[in-house]
């Protein structure tokens, strides 16, 4: 999934804001396939399921027929046409999601062999705010942090200071 890195960084941050949000005995649907951060969150206690990895844009019935406490969407609303359509299918009260920030730097990223790992939207933080408060939602907290890289160059050294991750805790309104 990663093609030989591991991002240790953004793990260990997502799992302290649930740690932060989430009890650890509450039942989560995590919005995509299992994956190694899931793997992790069962680690610490959480009861996960995951979706099958159908087209969420077209088929959202394993997220309106769940009844998780807490849904998660972690690196996963980038890669849809209709988050909206998602976000309003959520049955659950809570929602912790995050998503990968634009760079005006950088361009979208899309992968050339994989369909499904591109991103049709990057976020700025308050478009993500605004797609959630029109789908229903309200956000209780909020947290950025960077993605510096080993690499040598401008972007790189762009990457030590610029948000590149935004997460947040939601509650229905």
């Amino acid at each position: 999934m990663y093609e030989g890195t591991y991002p240790n960084k953004r793990y260990k941050k997502t799992i302290e804001f649930l740690k932060k949000h989430v009890s650890e005995n509450a039942s989560i649907l995590d919005l995509g396939v299992t994956n190694p951060f899931s793997e992790i969150m069962k680690q610490q206690g959480y009861a996960v399921e995951n979706t099958k990895g159908e087209d969420l844009d077209i088929d959202t019935s394993s997220i309106s027929n769940s009844n998780a406490e807490v849904v998660t969407a972690f690196e996963i609303f980038e890669h849809l046409l209709s988050p909206f359509t998602v976000l309003k299918s959520i049955k659950s009260d809570k929602l912790v999601a995050s998503v990968p920030l634009k760079l005006w730097f950088s361009s979208a990223y899309r992968s050339k062999t994989d369909m499904r790992d591109r991103h049709y939207h990057e976020f700025e933080d308050w478009q993500f705010d605004w797609l959630l408060e029109k789908a229903g939602w309200k956000i209780k907290a909020r947290e950025k942090w960077t993605n510096p890289t080993k690499k040598i160059g401008v972007r790189p050294i762009l990457r030590w200071f610029t948000p590149r991750y935004y997460i947040v805790y939601a509650e229905r309104v």
